[in-house]
């Protein structure tokens, strides 16, 4: 869920006759889905390729950090709960590189991209997991960012990808709220353990708040996606959302968010918050992160051992077309 997969270089189009570009936004004005054998920009066929492949990514890697601690969970029913998350993260994944492959991209193609480290990934998910409560945080606020960047994605203007984000959106709330339960236990039991909730929610706390991207002023990108309504929201705008929904929810925790100018301002109605350290978020994504190397570790491990399983999947899909020739 990510909407950093926007950020990147954005495609202009300008080698596409003005007739057809006059007649897609016409079409996206009216609310149509773009479906994958209808005429589009070459922009915006680039760009959804690049954020709905950045998001798959992001899917898959996410699973890293919180499979580090499925044999420490405190008891076997938060094994099970864990187990299961991790496995809607990969059949997110599954859904995300099928949408993308209806692009004209093949699922070989963006995996050589994310192992080669030119694709990229939430830089969220180059953060450690160091204590239970960790996991917490990642359901609470990790998937509640998702949520918010992603349910306006069931209203994106690309059909495969909207229809995606819906079966994504409802189990990634699902996952909010799991986690939201871990920091309630933590926050209410002992003074060590709420002490535990208060530290994850310190490290994560504005790791988060990048998910959504760099500030409107900079995401010089922003203006096309919402021309073409790939995004429907600015950056800033999903932030604010997601600080105004979930300070209420730390406070119900007795929890601190690690803001000393956080404060509500009664004339917006919203929460004014501090400024994020931008120079730490330019620098993970640059993959200079604390576990960038680690986790591109973990998946071209994982590649190169599931080979022969893929070699399986090839030859036994050629023996079965050998049969069905013959029959």
């Amino acid at each position: 869920m990510y909407s950093q997969g926007l950020n990147g270089p954005a495609e202009k189009g300008e080698t596409d006759p003005p007739e057809l570009l006059e007649a897609f936004q016409r079409r996206i004005d009216a609310e149509e889905k773009i479906e994958p054998r209808d005429w589009m920009p070459s922009g915006y066929r680039k760009t959804l390729i690049r954020q709905i492949s950045q998001h798959a990514h992001s899917e898959v890697v996410g699973q890293l950090p919180e499979g580090n601690w499925v044999t420490r969970a405190p008891t076997l029913k938060r094994k099970l709960i864990l187990l299961a998350k991790i496995q809607d993260e990969a059949g997110h994944g599954l859904y995300l590189y099928s949408a993308a492959e209806t692009l004209g991209v093949s699922r070989e193609q963006m995996i050589d991209d994310l192992l080669s480290g030119k694709a990229k990934y939430s830089s969220i998910f180059n953060y450690p997991t160091l204590n239970w409560a960790d996991m917490g945080a990642v359901g609470w606020l990790v998937d509640g960012a998702a949520i918010m960047n992603q349910v306006p994605l069931c209203r994106c203007s690309y059909g495969p990808y909207s229809r995606a984000m819906i079966r994504v959106c409802k189990e990634e709330s699902f996952h909010q709220r799991q986690g939201y339960e871990i920091m309630l236990k933590m926050a209410k039991g002992s003074p060590e353990q709420k002490q535990m909730a208060q530290d994850a929610l310190n490290r994560f706390w504005w790791p988060a708040l990048m998910m959504f991207g760099p500030s409107d002023k900079d995401s010089v990108h922003s203006a096309q996606s919402m021309k073409w309504k790939i995004k429907r929201f600015s950056n800033d705008d999903l932030r604010q959302k997601f600080i105004d929904a979930t300070v209420p929810q730390a406070h119900y925790l007795g929890l601190t968010i690690p803001d000393p100018e956080l404060k509500y301002n009664q004339e917006t109605g919203h929460w004014d918050h501090g400024e994020i350290d931008w120079e730490e978020f330019y620098q993970v994504i640059a993959g200079n992160g604390p576990c960038n190397r680690e986790r591109l570790e973990a998946r071209r491990k994982a590649h190169d051992e599931g080979a022969w399983v893929r070699e399986a999947v090839l030859a036994y899909n050629e023996k079965q077309r050998k049969q069905q020739e013959v029959a």
